[in-house]
Parts: structure tokens; sequence; C-alpha cells
């Protein structure tokens, strides 16, 4: 029949309905929205019940749809009257034409999940209108543990999408010199980068091209303290396009480079990645990073390790040639935290 169809533009399904028959009561065809087929039904008793539902299938029985959405009955005429229906779940709130609009959030299986009881009496033609405001897949078939996932693009996903292209396109620049316009020469070889990248991630490098300075006369920068694969992963991280497996490999030298070029992020993400493997192989070297670096978290972390934990017993070789060559300020803040840590309680 003509008025068993929803006609739909986006997100959006309206179903115009001419009357409801002598059995009071007419279901939709289905329409589809998101990935599922759905109904509507009306049925007249006291009130006018309205319905909206997946169609029974596969896909709805394994992956079930949460709806966000709102949905309104009017009649069709010059004094058209919309009801809004109540809420299940308060959601949002808007209004439009003078009308509140409460939006519901429902997980959808059966055409007893949502039934809205509308309060008013309509005669003749009337519309149900429904606005699907956001669609998610109800995780592992509604058991608990899972999050539900959105089938449409939410906030954020364009900025991840362009910066997943953008990240592609520094990569080349980086791989290919493409229109490189600085050399960069370490201890075993020579790369191409540009200025541009790295005046925005240094204040150091922006001043050596800003002032009159060799650097900027030459377009040559003499990295003499660090290895071709080390610098490499220097300006990987620069260039946005560096591994977990690269940072972890060559973050000692990372750490050194971080503070002699005033890359503050990249110093953080070094001492927050040596604070995570701290051991008895490597607790004195790290201490010894963190106090000629000024890494307050990992110097807390290795005095802990050594002396909270009791791992001092484990190294008295290595301690007394630590020792011997360590800062005397150093030493001296170990004492202390040994004070501490003995304190008679």
């Amino acid at each position: 029949m003509v008025d068993s169809r929803v006609d739909t533009i986006s997100r959006l399904a309206q179903w115009r309905i001419d009357s409801l028959g002598p059995c009071n009561f007419k279901k939709s065809d289905p329409f589809k929205v998101g990935i599922w087929n759905w109904h509507l039904s009306v049925e007249k008793s006291r009130y006018l019940h309205v319905r909206l539902f997946p169609e029974p299938s596969k896909i709805a029985k394994e992956q079930p749809p949460i709806a966000r959405f709102f949905i309104r009955v009017s009649s069709v005429g010059p004094n058209r009257r919309p009801s809004v229906s109540p809420t299940l779940k308060l959601y949002s709130l808007r209004k439009a034409d003078g009308i509140e609009q409460l939006f519901h959030e429902k997980l959808l299986r059966t055409s007893e999940d949502f039934v809205w009881a509308v309060d008013s009496t309509f005669h003749g033609r009337f519309i149900v209108d429904v606005e699907f405001l956001d669609l998610k897949i109800c995780p592992m078939n509604g058991l608990k543990g899972g999050e539900a996932s959105s089938i449409w693009p939410m906030e954020g996903t364009m900025q991840s999408v362009s910066s997943q292209s953008t990240l592609q396109c520094l990569s080349r620049m980086l791989d290919e010199a493409i229109y490189a316009d600085v050399t960069i020469k370490t201890i075993d070889g020579t790369l191409q980068a540009h200025k541009a990248i790295l005046s925005a991630s240094s204040l150091v490098f922006k001043s050596m091209f800003h002032h009159n300075l060799k650097e900027k006369e030459s377009s040559i920068i003499f990295i003499e303290d660090m290895t071709l694969e080390a610098c490499m992963a220097l300006l990987r991280y620069l260039y946005g396009t560096i591994t977990e497996d690269n940072f972890w490999k060559h973050r000692l030298s990372l750490l050194g480079a971080a503070n002699k070029y005033g890359i503050v992020d990249l110093k953080d993400a070094c001492e927050e990645s040596l604070l995570e493997d701290i051991n008895s192989g490597n607790v004195l070297g790290r201490l010894q990073e963190a106090w000629l670096y000024q890494l307050h978290k990992l110097k807390k972390g290795c005095l802990a390790y050594l002396f909270d934990f009791g791992k001092v017993y484990d190294l008295r070789d290595e301690i007394n040639d630590f020792f011997r060559q360590a800062d005397r300020e150093l030493m001296m803040e170990m004492f202390q935290e040994v004070l501490t840590v003995w304190k008679p309680v």
C-alpha cells in the first residue's frame, strides 16, 4: 500500500499515513537507515502506540543497534500540531519550532523495546518522523565489557584522516629529500632535511637559521655526537613518523639530542620510557643520565628502586665503581636517601 512506504533522506525517516483502517493498526514497509532495515508501526486504542524496531535479520541479531534518535507524530493540515515523545533516557535536549525535542538512546531488538503511547487524538492523515542522531553496534551481542561503536563518522574522524595523510607526506619529504634545504653531517654519514621542520620543532635549530651563524650560510648542521641511524630516528620523530621500536632502540641518543636542542616533548617521552624498564643492570646508568639531564622523575624512580626496594644490596661492586665517578652532589643525595629509608620507626 502507498501509505506503508517510508521516505528517507540522510538520517531522517518520514511515514505519511492516510488512515489506520478498520483494524486500527498499520505497519510500515521496511526502510534502511545505517546497516539495518527498520519498521515503524502504529496502533490506536485509547492512545496511539508508536513503535520503532529493526527488521528481524541475521545482522540485527548479531549486531543489534543502539539508536540515538527523536520521534514525533503530527497531523497533516494548516494546524499541524506535533506530539513529541517523552524521554526514555534523556540524552540531550534541543528546541525546534518552539518545541522541546527529547532524544532517546535505546537498544532496539524487538517491537517491544520502544513503544510510545501518544496522548493525542489524530483524525485523518498524520505523519510519523524519526531522526536518527547516531547508530551504534551493541558490543558482543549486548554483553557487558565492550564499548558500542558508531557506524557513522564522529567528531575527530576527519582530523584523524587528515593527520594520517599529512604524516605520509612528511615521511616522503624526509625519505625522498623532496625540496630538502639543509644537510646534516653525523659521525658516520649525511642526511637531508628541511629548515622549516627543524625550526618549528626546536628553538635552537630556528636560531641557527635566523641569526648570522655558519649554519645559515652553509645550510649544513654538524651533529657529530650521533650516529647516522640515531640521527635519522631524531628526524623521524620531528617529522612525526618514528616507530615504537626505533624510538626504544635510540632513546638514550634521542634524550641527549632532545636536551641539546631543547625539544621538550621528546625529552619527556624519553624520561617516561626509561622509567618503564629499570633493572639491576641499568639502574646506575639511568641514575647518572637522570642527574646529567635533570630528569627528576627518573632520578626518583632509580633511587626508589635502589633503596626503597633494597636492590642496592645486589649491586655492591657496581656501587663502589659508581661512587668513584659520580658527582659529589648526587652522592650526597643518595646518602640522604639511605638515611631516609633506614630511619628508625
